[in-house]
């Protein structure tokens, strides 16, 4: 600017002598030509380099942002059409929509849905209470899975208010179109001996994508006697919802029917339209009974076309059964495929009634004696209530799997760390997922971190269902081997997350937790596995290549997330998303120099598998390019060098930090961070917790070591991590610890006590446990008691809540956080049957 100002300055003393000059036509003419003729050029080289630096730049920037929403083109992970009734006929129908208390979907791109809702007339004032997606606060609850093997069968309970429900389903092979399936659906006072019998509206429904024929036949009163209907994918199919009975009985009880058919709203509004055509008041008449007014739909079979052409038919349909009656009643709901009766010798019987009630029974006993052969709850001395919250936590996690197909919104890396480029988010191609949920209410889509935790209890059930879940995680891989950490794929995952977190950045990570999965099937001596990795290999090692490339730290054999929050003003600590453990306290300051022990672990652990994974398959070239990074992220000197902590006598992060900050309140900002001294500089973080612990917790550490000592030391002190209901996330010690991270945002990792890492620790113990070293039966002690403590606190709060928790209390136990929460909560199965 200095230099701007001068040059201003000094141009109008030469001015009128050079123009005085230019008049007379000397030499100053002639100069000034050569002198103009030069700028120019100048100007011209410039602009020239200008263009081609910002074209480059602009190149560069399109051709980043196109990788990242381009597919990875390695061969898939799975077969073609792996998904299909053709190749996977007994999954293709499932409980695939684990937001909803209900329902039932095609594993396809374009469903077939079918749902419940249910209502207790009168029990309020105005339009009854509809349910029917599973939300954290509408009072229902507890409800979970009781049994369900993730593949034919399933019975869960839910508890509303002064109603018990019990949904069941199961499955019945045969036909090209994945075969018959029916549901029993039987609700039931919550007390016996109730004087006051509720009037009780159950509502079972169909939705098409506009491809599939719908043809209803309704009788009398409006009741549906049957639905016919066709698509490509399903062939002819018939849905028949049968009388209702009196539970165990076979005399059909007076019930009141009302029938809706719509062009489909939207899968996110089916609720809100079927609440606003709850408008009508209807009697319901039983005999030699006083008629009780109710809330109904429509009684008619009138197609009311909300399509904006006039043609409703072409967004698919929407049609609804309302079935009015006193509790206590059950009611079955058959879904024929025509396929499966095609050719048959005999005809198939409708699996309803006696039938559906022995196979029901059927399959129960098959899931206990299934689930005692893979656990061995009851042989290990469990008693049967906690063999049932064992029972409860498989069911909960198989029967939260979800099939989601749609398309992300991916954010390009730049390749510069806050670069001042704009870039708007892209679509990413559209894709499936098939994947477990953390919670039905909170978090029903997919999240990459949770997802290898979850699939560790889910291979000792079925390990094709992991094969099946780990090769969609690998179908997400971009061009550069990046998969998204949140998959939100679809209109109904869309509708339940917040704006801010619908996009993905293709710079951040996630802990590469599938690979514990991956070591599992390297020991299990399964072919099927051993196949499936010798698919998956090429996309395993795209994803390990990009994540220990993106992430390297500043100097080698160093790592650090990428994507921490900024340092605001109102941020006590700013987060590490990606890394999973969220507001765990880490650098003060967020800069480049940072290293983080966590990731540097997970690296290390993805190293090790994938080049045990090499060898196995015979891939030598992958070998040599991982081996020497494997081996030298193994040498505990490095790890030593970059992470040990002598002052605080632990591993740790390093960067720029102190100690010296907190949240003051200062109007009218609210709470705001305050920095003092001693000043922020570079150092190891004194943040005692989880993350010192990760080089014993992914047992990187030899059981000689001298660091696993002392790290069983901070284990094991009350004052620090080991409470009684399991390892807090953060020592007690810490000046972190229990803090909040903003005015509106409480501590999550600070304190609170969570199943994943504790079922690590529990395996690093069990591990170092059976290992001869120093530290041998101190490890097997230590074990013996946070097992205890872990395993009876979950059970504790499961007797009196009936819900497992996304995180429990260090103080007293109780659960916290969202519930239902069986995602990586369910491992307290595997601790019960000490499976590590």
């Amino acid at each position: 600017m200095a230099r701007g100002e001068r040059r201003r300055r000094g141009a109008p003393a030469d001015g009128p002598r050079t123009t005085e000059r230019a008049v007379r036509g000397g030499p100053a003419r002639r100069g000034g030509e050569a002198r103009g003729f030069a700028w120019r050029a100048a100007l011209g080289i410039v602009v020239l380099s200008l263009a081609l630096g910002l074209s480059g730049c602009w190149l560069l920037a399109w051709h980043r942002a196109r990788r990242a929403v381009t597919l990875h083109s390695a061969p898939p992970a799975l077969p073609p059409d792996s998904s299909s009734p053709a190749v996977a006929p007994d999954l293709f129908w499932g409980t695939y929509r684990p937001h909803v208390y209900f329902g039932m979907k095609t594993r396809s791109p374009k469903p077939l849905l079918t749902g419940l809702m249910w209502a207790q007339q009168g029990a309020t004032p105005g339009t009854p209470k509809l349910r029917h997606t599973c939300e954290q606060g509408d009072g229902v609850g507890p409800y979970g899975w009781e049994f369900h093997d993730g593949l034919s069968f399933g019975r869960q309970h839910i508890q509303d208010g002064a109603l018990r429900l019990t949904t069941e389903f199961v499955k019945r092979p045969g036909g090209q179109h994945g075969g018959d399936w029916s549901w029993r659906v039987t609700v039931e006072p919550q007390t016996s001996g109730t004087s006051t019998l509720p009037l009780v509206s159950l509502f079972f429904y169909v939705v098409t994508d506009g491809k599939e024929v719908l043809a209803p036949e309704v009788g009398a009163k409006g009741q549906l006697k049957f639905i016919s209907g066709h698509s490509s994918e399903l062939g002819d199919f018939r849905f028949t919802l049968m009388a209702p009975t009196n539970p165990g009985d076979t005399a059909p009880k007076y019930s009141s029917y009302n029938v809706f058919w719509s062009s489909n709203p939207g899968l996110p509004l089916l609720t809100e339209m079927v609440k606003s055509r709850l408008n009508s008041w209807f009697q319901h008449r039983p005999p030699g009974a006083s008629p009780e007014r109710y809330l109904g739909l429509p009684g008619s079979l009138k197609w009311e076309d909300k399509g904006p052409s006039g043609q409703g038919q072409g967004q698919g349909q929407f049609l609804i059964q309302q079935v009015t009656l006193k509790v206590p009643f059950s009611m079955e709901l058959v879904f024929e495929s025509g396929s499966a009766r095609a050719g048959g010798s005999e005809p198939l019987e409708q699996l309803a009634g006696s039938l559906l009630t022995q196979a029901l029974e059927s399959h129960a006993d098959a899931f206990r004696e299934h689930f005692e052969k893979t656990f061995q709850l009851k042989g290990k001395g469990l008693s049967p209530e906690e063999q049932a919250l064992g029972q409860a936590a498989l069911s909960g996690l198989l029967g939260g799997i979800g099939y989601f197909y749609g398309q992300g919104l991916v954010l390009a890396d730049m390749g510069v760390e806050g670069s001042e480029q704009k870039v708007d988010p892209a679509l990413f191609p559209p894709v499936p997922l098939f994947t477990a949920v953390p919670s039905r209410s909170f978090f029903p889509r997919g999240f990459l971190w949770d997802e290898g935790f979850h699939q560790l209890v889910v291979q000792r059930w079925d390990p094709r269902i992991t094969r099946e879940v780990l090769g969609h995680w690998l179908g997400l891989l971009n061009a550069d081997g990046w998969i998204g950490r949140e998959q939100v794929l679809g209109d109904e995952a869309r509708a339940r997350v917040p704006p801010e977190f619908l996009v993905q950045r293709a710079a951040h990570a996630n802990p590469p937790t599938l690979l514990l999965p991956i070591a599992y099937m390297l020991e299990s001596g399964d072919p099927a596995d051993f196949a499936f990795l010798r698919r998956a290999f090429p996309r395993l090692r795209a994803w390990f290549s990009w994540l220990y490339k993106s992430q390297e730290g500043p100097v080698p054999l160093s790592y650090r997330w990428r994507g921490r929050d900024p340092a605001l003003p109102t941020l006590l600590n700013p987060k590490t998303l990606p890394s999973g453990l969220d507001d765990y306290p880490r650098a003060s300051h967020p800069s480049t120099s940072e290293r983080h022990l966590d990731l540097r672990c997970w690296v290390a652990l993805g190293a090790r598998v994938l080049v045990r994974l090499a060898e196995q398959l015979g891939e030598a070239e992958a070998a040599v390019e991982l081996g020497p990074l494997a081996a030298s992220l193994e040498a505990e000197e490095s790890l030593d060098e970059l992470h040990w902590a002598p002052e605080l006598g632990v591993f740790a992060d390093f960067g720029n930090h102190t100690r010296a900050v907190q949240l003051k309140p200062r109007p009218p900002q609210g709470l705001v961070r305050v920095v003092g001294r001693p000043h922020p500089r570079l150092q190891y973080v004194d943040a005692l917790g989880y993350v010192s612990l990760f080089p014993m917790l992914l047992r990187l550490l030899d059981p000689n070591s001298s660091r696993l000592g002392p790290l069983l030391d901070v284990l094991a002190d009350s004052r620090h991590l080991w409470s009684p209901f399991g390892l807090r996330s953060l020592a007690a010690s810490s000046p972190f610890y229990g803090q909040r991270n903003s005015e509106h945002d409480p501590p999550y990792w600070r304190g609170a006590v969570w199943l994943n890492v504790n079922y690590l620790a529990l395996g690093a113990l069990y591990h170092y446990g059976h290992l001869e070293g120093p530290h041998q039966a101190r490890a097997a002690k230590l074990h013996s008691e946070l097992r205890a403590n872990v395993v009876g606190n979950v059970w504790r709060q499961y007797q009196a809540t009936g819900f497992l928790w996304e995180q429990y209390s260090d103080r007293d136990g109780r659960g916290m956080g969202c519930r239902p929460f069986q995602g990586w909560t369910s491992l307290v199965l595997l601790a019960m049957a000490e499976d590590y």
